[in-house]
């Protein structure tokens, strides 16, 4: 059966998770597109049914993966490639979404006292940039990232796509400044901060086997507060005419520079 009306209770409640405010109060997202539908799957995301559009089922291993969610019981709907787009914000979509719920843990019931390497990110505002540092933390073997107050939601669907379905390893929590930072030292970490009116530079120092890596807001940095409540700060060499560099690159050099001191 083709669902073929805008006023379809189910259809109206799945759009209304495009909205920051329905994904919080639902605890509920949207991810869109055969891979990550298929990594959700895979990494036993909770995830609650799927739409799939008209020409989904034009391809084996679309028929496929049907197949595997009828397995698994997860409730499939089929609607017209017109109302589809409704949930979609790119151009070639795949004609496959899936609603995953999410979990709403706080810091101090995620923290594993094995915990040794945490990212802390200060305002990220930009979805792509949210996104690759998700990415790239899980490629680097962080174990936990601390997105405060501020900090674009890591449910936006742009945020999703750019995580490539690292969404799904990482353990992210939203925490308040003041409590994440202190959180932190009570446990043993060391506050490390990017930060540009330093003379220390990242790849001169010698890092705690317990450090948490403060990456600020695109525009206007970390926090003064964080600055003054750093261990160490250190800012990445700037060799040509440019002024500072994307915050998921900065990210990137600086952690994968931190894990060789992971023990």
């Amino acid at each position: 059966m083709i669902i073929n009306s805008k006023d379809n209770e189910k259809i109206k409640y799945t759009k209304s998770l495009l909205k920051s405010k329905n994904r919080n109060k639902e605890k509920k997202f949207i991810i869109e597109g055969y891979r990550i539908v298929t990594l959700a799957i895979d990494c036993d995301a909770k995830l609650e049914y799927v739409f799939i559009n008209e020409d989904f089922e034009n391809k084996k291993e679309h028929i496929e993966l049907l197949e595997i969610l009828k397995s698994k019981n997860i409730k499939v709907y089929k609607t017209t490639n017109k109302l589809f787009e409704n949930f979609i914000d790119t151009e070639n979509t795949q004609g496959i979404i899936g609603v995953v719920k999410f979990n709403t843990n706080t810091l101090e019931s995620n923290f594993k006292k094995e915990n040794k390497f945490v990212l802390v990110l200060d305002r990220i505002q930009d979805p792509g940039n949210m996104g690759t540092i998700i990415r790239t933390a899980d490629a680097c073997g962080v174990d936990l990232i601390i997105a405060l107050k501020g900090c674009v939601d890591i449910y936006n669907p742009k945020v999703i796509r750019s995580t490539m379905g690292s969404i799904f390893d990482m353990n992210i929590v939203y925490e308040n400044q003041d409590e994440a930072i202190n959180f932190l030292k009570n446990n043993g970490f060391s506050i490390v901060s990017s930060y540009l009116d330093t003379d220390n530079y990242y790849n001169n120092i010698s890092y705690n086997n317990k450090t948490a890596l403060v990456i600020g807001n695109e525009a206007n940095g970390i926090n003064n507060d964080i600055i003054l409540n750093s261990d160490t700060l250190l800012k990445i060499p700037i060799y040509g005419k440019a002024e500072s560099l994307n915050a998921a690159i900065s990210s990137a050099i600086l952690m994968y520079e931190i894990k060789k001191f992971i023990l």
